[in-house]
């Protein structure tokens, strides 16, 4: 629990403890005080006064008070209360009377030898009360407002220091065992632990820890719980912030927060600094022009100062993490600042294994889960999604009131990332329902009959997600970081199947190929203009992506080529297109029995596994892979063996 709300806490505690103690002595005040009388109008005190059954009085500026023989008296006192009463009390019953102006009351009691007194009344009980409760009543009401709007007066109060929330080691709750997938990075990382560890070590040698660590990954890589387990694992202060909170629309205020960000620092050395998203703070100083942010720019000058002040003899390491490393300012990233970086790419097959180890630690699984088989259905998902895969999982089987989460639920909660969610509500009309069952058996036989594409693991009709009407999930059989030529044309035949298969058989196409399209043509362009994979143009790179360390696949950059050179890569793009259409079209055609074998059972039961895929392809004179590899190298006995440096793209032919 953080410290404010702790203070909060014992502050709501110790203000009831004040009520109830108030409450117990003003009740405990009463009680004391508390005597059984008797209020009597003045003349009927004026009548036993004459009857001498007045023992004593004591005289007060309002009133009159004292005992009285009432053990005679009928009518003063009712017969119901004398009953309850012993004759000594009644013989000295407490009375009181509203004192009036009489001049002969003094002589009287004297005549009737009365003892009286005068008495000044002690009022500062009462006086204390009309002052505690009005102002004990204030203090709730202006506790429950300040409650009300203490975020805002707490952001104007506090607006110059920082929104950096501490957690010390067993708060964090975060170990090097508890990240999996990115074993390079942690044997970075142990550096930065052995030296908060144990500094002097270094300090001998003559050795200086890295001043600043900078984290780069893809989103969802485990940049931010990285981090945490560093400080998990050095058992110290861990000071977590994100670029965004420093700038604020204050001239000053985000220069201000670095400095008070520094100050707790060293106050709490040894510790980890950890600033988010290091991109917000960080960008590059001039771009944008005119509408470049100053407070930005000054508060990245104050932050570039601290890290030129601070000594890391003290045990302060700052970290941050970032996805855009590209737009940082190079200030930031030379040497004595943050100079070490340290890479996140997405998990491979054992670290995807690893990842999911990690994450069903705490599920109860059944013995049919295989999480080998589950890492390798899940190419190029990063930790975070790999995470929501297991909870996804675990809350379909919820949903089924199963008592373990079985490998059934693991498989929709894939299908469920990739695709979209399955909608079997939505209306689709026989006509539209026929297209889209050839439209996927073309897909899924082109990439069965394909030598180098990935095998086909399911098929299915059900629409999902937004503009999804079916999909054809590809599983591949291994991790891929190049590509060869031969291979990248199987792709664009796999993504052309769909469309050809509805020329064939209905001579005309639809407009459910338009993603299948727009990612074929992509791939084209990216083969001839990065891949120098064109014969006419040579090879040379004519597009350079927008993010070339982390997402290679950004889309194009900035044109350095003629019109006429655009002109000849277009009608390569188109060449290349054609060529791909005719040999899907001469394949579908060979197989066209197959083709409407399969789509037929695909309007039957809607969706297919392998196994039943495999089944099918048998029956209908498919016999071996070896037959397959046979027919398919008749049309594409042209293909260059040319390597590409590129991760496979994505394994799921959708959103038709």
């Amino acid at each position: 629990m953080p410290s404010e709300a702790k203070d909060s806490k014992r502050w709501n505690v110790s203000t009831w403890y004040f009520v109830v103690a108030m409450a117990l002595l003003m009740a405990g005040q009463l009680l004391l005080n508390y005597t059984p009388s008797l209020t009597l109008a003045y003349s009927d005190f004026q009548t036993l006064l004459q009857q001498d059954r007045i023992k004593e009085v004591a005289i007060y500026e309002d009133r009159i008070t004292g005992t009285a023989d009432l053990s005679n008296d009928r009518q003063l006192f009712p017969e119901s209360d004398r009953d309850s009463l012993k004759t000594a009390a009644l013989k000295n019953y407490n009375i009181i009377v509203v004192r009036v102006a009489d001049p002969n009351l003094i002589a009287e009691l004297q005549a009737a030898r009365v003892k009286f007194a005068g008495r000044m009344e002690n009022r500062w009980f009462g006086t204390l009360l009309s002052w505690i409760v009005p102002t004990l009543f204030f203090v709730i009401i202006w506790t429950l407002l300040m409650r009300r709007i203490g975020g805002r007066m707490s952001s104007v109060m506090d607006i110059g220091k920082s929104r950096a929330k501490v957690f010390v080691q067993k708060e964090t709750g975060v170990h090097f065992d508890d990240v999996a997938g990115i074993d390079e990075a942690k044997d970075e990382l142990m550096e930065v632990v052995d030296f908060l560890k144990s500094p002097d070590h270094y300090r001998k040698l003559g050795g200086r820890i890295p001043k600043g660590v900078l984290i780069v990954g893809a989103p969802g890589t485990g940049k931010t719980l990285l981090a945490k387990a560093v400080a998990g694992e050095a058992g110290v202060p861990f000071l977590s912030i994100s670029g965004s909170e420093f700038v604020e629309m204050f001239v000053g205020v985000g220069a201000a927060r670095v400095r008070d960000l520094f100050d707790q620092a060293q106050q709490l050395a040894p510790c980890i600094i950890f600033i988010d998203e290091l991109d917000a703070l960080g960008k590059a100083r001039g771009i944008g022009g005119i509408t470049a942010n100053d407070e930005r720019e000054q508060t990245l000058n104050q932050l570039l100062v601290q890290m030129d002040g601070f000594d890391t003899r003290n045990g302060v390491i700052i970290m941050a993490a970032t996805n855009r490393p590209e737009i940082l300012d190079p200030a930031l990233l030379r040497p004595g600042r943050f100079d070490r970086q340290v890479a996140l790419e997405r998990p491979d097959l054992k670290g995807r294994e690893q990842i999911l180890r990690v994450h069903t630690r705490h599920i109860v699984m059944g013995d049919d889960v295989d999480l080998a088989a589950l890492a390798g259905k899940t190419t190029g998902f990063a930790g975070a999604e790999l995470a929501n895969i297991v909870n996804e999982a675990a809350l379909l089987a919820a949903r089924k009131n199963k008592s373990v989460v079985e490998m059934s639920d693991f498989d929709a909660a894939i299908e469920r990332a990739i695709a979209g969610l399955e909608k079997k509500n939505r209306v689709i009309n026989a006509n539209e329902k026929q297209t889209i069952a050839y439209h996927e058996a073309g897909h899924a036989l082109i990439a069965e009959l394909r030598p180098s594409a990935d095998k086909v693991s399911k098929i299915s009709i059900i629409p999902r997600g937004i503009g999804a009407l079916g999909f054809t999930q590809q599983q591949p059989t291994e991790d891929r970081y190049l590509l060869k030529h031969n291979e990248l044309l199987d792709k664009l035949d796999v993504l052309l199947g769909g469309r050809a298969a509805e020329l064939l058989i209905f001579k005309e196409a639809s407009t459910g190929a338009q993603n299948d399209l727009q990612r074929a043509t992509d791939m084209a362009r990216q083969m001839i203009t990065r891949y120098g994979m064109s014969e006419s143009l040579g090879p040379v790179v004519l597009e350079t992506p927008r993010a070339p360390l982390l997402f290679p696949e950004a889309g194009p950059g900035r044109n350095e080529y003629s019109e006429h050179t655009a002109q000849l890569i277009d009608d390569e793009v188109r060449i290349l297109l054609q060529a791909a259409q005719q040999r899907v079209m001469h394949t579908l055609t060979q197989h066209r029995k197959q083709l409407e074998a399969l789509a037929q059972q695909l309007l039957v039961k809607e969706t297919m596994e392998r196994s039943a895929l495999l089944k099918l392809l048998i029956e209908t004179d498919i016999t071996s892979p070896a037959e397959a590899r046979r027919i398919s190298g008749k049309s594409t006995e042209d293909k260059k063996e040319t390597v590409v440096t590129q991760k496979p793209l994505a394994n799921c032919s959708r959103k038709h």
